[in-house]
Formats: C-alpha cells, structure tokens, sequence
C-alpha cells in the first residue's frame, strides 16, 4: 500500500485529467492534406493549382476521402489534434485509475506454494 499522500496525489492528477478532457472542444479522427495540383495548360507549361484540403478517414472499414474549404481544413486540423490528446489522457487515465484501484481494494489472498509440502 502506499501513503495516503501519495494517493491524494494521485486521484489530484485523475481529476486534472478529467478537466483536461473537458476542456478540450470538438474531436474528430482522421488526417487533413494540402495537395496541389499540376496540370499542363494550352501552351503545354505546367501549371499549379490549388493548395486543395482533404480530409481521410475509415468508416464502416473502408477509407473515406471528404474535399474541404481552406477554413474547413483549419477547423478538422484542430479536431483531429483533439482527438490524439483525448486518446492520449485517456491512457493516462487508465494507467492512474490502475493505481488508485490498486492501492484502494483488497484482492483474493494468494494461497500458499505447493512446493515441498507432503500431502
């Protein structure tokens, strides 16, 4: 068992977690790309155009492919970014949670070694 202080600290940090995931504002999953596109025009020079957004994701096991304004890319960006930091403090959380539990409840006694004993 380890000290009620070090427990304190420990259901402290969950709770920092959990505001922390409050906190945080949409999610979403996937990837946001810029692509440009390159083509020749009448004169045979090649010309680019775009920047053009992207945004891929799995649905239903099969990959999706959304086109996207410039601010849609921008607003996807920052969800996407949530999502990797909600799956990242949920770890965190189950890692802490382990402890807490842990060091909070008492388990099945282990029962003695059969070694050496003469039945």
């Amino acid at each position: 068992m380890i000290e009620k202080e070090s427990l304190k600290k420990l259901r402290d940090r969950y709770q920092r977690l959990k505001a922390s995931v409050a906190a945080l504002g949409l999610v979403q999953i996937g990837t946001v790309t810029q692509r440009m596109d390159r083509r020749p025009d009448a004169s045979g020079r090649v010309r680019e155009r775009g920047p053009y957004y992207q945004w891929t994701f799995k649905a239903a096991a099969k990959t999706r492919t959304v086109n996207l304004t410039r601010e849609q890319a921008r607003l996807w960006s920052q969800a996407i970014g949530n999502q990797r930091k909600l799956e990242k403090t949920i770890a965190e959380m189950r890692s802490v949670s382990l402890r807490i539990l842990e060091e909070t409840t008492t388990g099945v006694p282990r029962r003695g070694s059969k070694r050496g004993k003469k039945v």
